[in-house]
């Protein structure tokens, strides 16, 4: 188990394209709103994602052409108190550590 770095890339449009928007397919616009995240206050989820997820233990899951993909398992309290369970996937290569996406853990003892 490591730990990523608390400056991990998280890139806007991760946030405001893709996961708290509504999609046709694999939308996690919904999940989210659970927790009180939406588009008018995606900073919060930035933040979030870095106090509660980056402090977390991260496991290496493979490594590709592009570097080595980690996964975090955590709980996710949002910000009207409801905590969600996510899987975080994140990527690292030598210079740099990006967020890829977050998805709801079913497997998680909810």
């Amino acid at each position: 188990m490591a730990f990523l770095p608390q400056d991990a890339i998280i890139a806007e449009e991760k946030l405001t394209k893709y996961l708290l928007v509504p999609l046709p397919k694999d939308d996690k616009s919904n999940f989210l709103a659970k927790a009180g995240y939406t588009l008018e206050n995606w900073q919060q989820l930035e933040r979030d994602i870095r106090t509660q997820i980056l402090t977390q233990p991260a496991e290496e899951i493979e490594t590709t052409r592009y570097g080595q993909k980690y996964l975090i398992r955590a709980c996710l309290r949002g910000i009207n108190g409801v905590e969600i369970n996510i899987i975080t996937i994140w990527m690292m290569t030598k210079d740099t550590t990006k967020f890829v996406t977050l998805v709801p853990d079913t497997g998680a003892n909810s």
